[in-house]
């Protein structure tokens, strides 16, 4: 199988998608001729034009609300929000239109769009342009949530994005675009829903999300030349979750780790962790631990940022701790 980077799939998706529904287009900062910061888009305006890859003012508030009216009137808009950051700037029109849409309307409506965006500190952008928020659209009820992990995983989940009634925010770890993995040249669509068990594991759990599933692949091997067997899990969408999968595999190995890099408190780590404690409770021989970002700003200074978020040898550490019986919490 050919190896293809992030970008790349990401790419391949919009491209095969727009040329198989003319009701898709573009729309976002620098999205055209830029093919954004991180050059994602790149070649997409050549092929589409500027009616279906669309630039706009710095106004994300304004170009959101464009994608809102014109998914309710018929056509499939795929929002770029330059940096996960920004949307704090796009919260009414995803939260308080595109999500309810549907539901106000008694069904007569639909907001079919795709808001893409990115998340990931370690990138020495700073404070404001290195969160990672997906728990924040996550609490919205009417949104579906979207976490690739791989290339793979990213073509596959913005295909079934594009194609889904709802509207579907999608967050690639920036830090992970140039990143290969194996990508099949054939068409192929990842359902939302559905976890995938990368590695089977049976005296620990570890649940990754984004790139914190190549931080469990790696604390797994590292855990494997001890004599412990983890097993780790890719969620793949927090909205919706795959309990079923999370769940058996909970009550397989008795003890779980969540690791997710937006800040631990109230986020990811705590909901699947809750879900966990309430329906495996009785399989478990350790709390489930969770390991999110510190409940911090994300630091500029390399030194301070890298301490911010969960390595490899963290988790492998509490995995360790976990397994042996020790009583922890998770700093």
């Amino acid at each position: 199988m050919r190896k293809i980077t992030l970008s790349q799939a990401v790419n391949e998706a919009l491209a095969e998608e727009m040329r198989r529904d003319p009701t898709v287009f573009i729309i976002g900062e620098d999205v055209a001729e830029a093919g954004t910061p991180f050059k994602v888009l790149s070649g997409l305006v050549e092929e589409f034009g500027t009616q279906r890859v669309v630039d706009t003012p710095i106004a994300e508030p304004g170009f959101m609300g464009i994608a809102v009216g014109a998914a309710m009137t018929g056509t499939r808009p795929v929002v770029d929000l330059m940096f996960g950051d920004f949307l704090f700037l796009v919260m009414d029109q995803l939260c308080n239109q595109a999500a309810k849409t549907h539901y106000m309307s008694g069904g007569k409506l639909n907001v079919p769009l795709v808001l893409r965006t990115n998340m990931g500190a370690t990138r020495r952008s700073a404070a404001q342009h290195s969160q990672s928020l997906h728990a924040l659209v996550a609490h919205v009820p009417g949104l579906k949530i979207a976490m690739p992990s791989s290339a793979y995983e990213a073509k596959g989940l913005m295909k079934t994005a594009i194609r889904d009634n709802n509207p579907v925010v999608i967050f690639e770890d920036k830090l992970m675009y140039n990143d290969k993995a194996g990508v099949p040249e054939e068409e192929y669509l990842i359902p939302f829903g559905q976890a995938n068990v990368l590695q089977e594991g049976v005296d620990i759990t570890l649940i990754g999300t984004s790139s914190m599933v190549q931080v469990c692949q790696a604390a797994a091997e590292v855990l494997a030349k001890e004599g412990i067997s983890a097993e780790v899990i890719d969620p793949r969408t927090i909205v919706p979750l795959d309990e079923e999968t999370l769940l058996k595999s909970a009550k397989k190995t008795s003890r779980v780790i969540i690791v997710d890099e937006g800040h631990q408190s109230y986020g990811v780590t705590g909901e699947i962790a809750s879900r966990i404690n309430e329906k495996a409770f009785y399989h478990l021989d350790a709390p489930v631990l969770r390991l999110g970002a510190m409940d911090v700003p994300v630091p500029f200074s390399p030194a301070l940022e890298d301490i911010t978020v969960p390595t490899p040898e963290r988790v492998a550490d509490q995995a360790r701790r976990l397994v042996r019986g020790e009583l922890i919490h998770a700093a």
